[in-house]
């Protein structure tokens, strides 16, 4: 039998010097490139889970901050149809989507799906000629419990509504939230006398709220349609 003889596909003698240097570099080129794509695979990793149990840990304060807010005695009876219609804010406690408004009032009537267009409009201190205005949807959750409302600015995020005092003629009512930090008080009218803004206070203040931080609203600008 003749020997079989096998020759080199390529001739590696043959590679000139400077193309062999250059095939070494362009291999450690492309070792360092995967190299460095693993370590972005795993910082990517590391963030995602980073990033999940600060979900986490906001969930968990989200929950943990809903429980510990106030349980607030509210009305046990309300009536819509009476309850809707404009109401004017002869005080509340200040708060940021309601900075630098004046003359502030607030709308409600009742959709045909049973829930409620709330349109909030206040004219601004800075310019008295231009108003400012917010359109949501307020509904009660619980049938049983209609003093407690929940009102929507922007979807999904909702807040409290809970009417704590309402007069039997609709004139006045006392609203604020669980956690303390809002407070209204609304009239059908653009005053309010002192004994009944007193009364009122006095009931907040029973539930825990500061009624030192109100701040009295001035009605007497001039209606606009704007």
């Amino acid at each position: 039998m003749m020997p079989i003889s096998v020759s080199p596909l390529v001739n590696f003698s043959a590679i000139p010097k400077s193309l062999k240097v250059l095939t070494l570099e362009v291999f450690f080129k492309n070792a360092k490139l995967l190299l460095f794509m693993n370590k972005l695979r795993v910082c990517a990793y590391h963030y995602q889970n980073t990033l999940m149990k600060l979900f986490l840990i906001l969930f968990s304060c989200f929950f943990i901050s809903c429980s510990s807010s106030k349980q607030l005695n509210t009305v046990k009876t309300v009536d819509l149809q009476k309850y809707e219609g404009t109401w004017y804010e002869i005080a509340r406690f200040p708060n940021t989507f309601e900075k630098g408004l004046t003359c502030v009032t607030a709308n409600y009537t009742i959709k045909e799906n049973g829930k409620i267009r709330v349109l909030n409009k206040g004219q601004k201190l800075s310019d008295t000629a231009k108003t400012k205005s917010a359109e949501g949807t307020a509904w009660v959750p619980d049938s049983n419990d209609p003093g407690k409302l929940k009102v929507s600015f922007f979807w999904p995020f909702a807040g409290d509504y809970q009417i704590m005092y309402l007069d039997k003629d609709y004139c006045y009512a006392l609203v604020g939230s669980p956690s303390l930090d809002y407070l209204w008080i609304l009239s059908r009218t653009k005053t309010l006398d002192k004994t009944t803004i007193e009364k009122l206070k006095s009931e907040a203040t029973k539930q825990g709220f500061k009624v030192e931080r109100l701040e009295f609203v001035d009605q007497s600008c001039q209606r606009i349609v704007n």
